[in-house]
């Protein structure tokens, strides 16, 4: 079943982005070479594609998993949990209807 991970950024999160993105965009491409990630990506905090120093909201992934357990420990590893990157962590079940 499909899975959407959103997490929230705490303030001024850019540094800690900056930091463990190399680990972070790691596990998002193992997940996509499995074949389970069907979307990945940032939410700026501005409205343009390169939001620059203003940096990030968030991030909102959809993927594949075998359970709403298993899509949870995998947020939970994610290394800007490590990071202090984000303050919260939603994983609901997604239905693809388009």
């Amino acid at each position: 079943m499909l899975y959407v991970i959103s997490g929230q950024d705490v303030e001024n999160s850019l540094p800690l982005r900056k930091k463990s993105r190399a680990a972070h965009i790691d596990r998002l491409q193992a997940l996509r070479d499995a074949g389970k990630l069907i979307l990945a990506g940032p939410n700026p905090a501005i409205d343009a594609e390169d939001p620059a120093e203003a940096g990030f909201t968030g991030s909102t992934i959809v993927a594949e998993f075998d359970s709403l357990e298993a899509a949870k420990a995998w947020a939970d590893a994610d290394p800007y949990i490590e990071a202090g990157v984000y303050k919260e962590v939603s994983v609901k079940p997604f239905k693809r209807a388009f």
